[in-house]
């Protein structure tokens, strides 16, 4: 095999085997930012006194559950999209729940 050939075969092979693993984090940096924020939610409902101890615990139980999904999504190194609908639906759910539980007439 010709050295150039070698070193080009030696480069695709490099990037191919590295993309996969890159690409799942790309893809699950919104579903990051969106836990970040839904965390922040939480958090400013415990420091406003609009959510109790048990509607807390159940919000941070939901979003340990979605952290989970996304580890076990990103496992193989692609998130496809049908995980990323999965993992949207459960955020969108999480942030409903979020909501009604700021909103509800419960107080610490």
């Amino acid at each position: 095999m010709k050295p150039l050939t070698a070193l080009i075969l030696a480069g695709f092979l490099l990037v191919t085997a590295v993309l996969p693993a890159g690409y799942a984090g790309t893809d699950t940096l919104r579903v990051d930012r969106r836990q970040e924020k839904q965390q922040q939610r939480i958090e400013q409902g415990v420091s406003s006194g609009r959510l109790t101890s048990k509607e807390v615990q159940r919000l941070q139980a939901q979003q340990e559950k979605i952290r989970r999904m996304e580890d076990k999504a990103k496992a193989d190194g692609v998130l496809t999209r049908k995980e990323q609908v999965r993992l949207n639906r459960r955020q969108n759910q999480a942030s409903q729940n979020i909501y009604r539980k700021k909103h509800n007439l419960r107080r610490q």
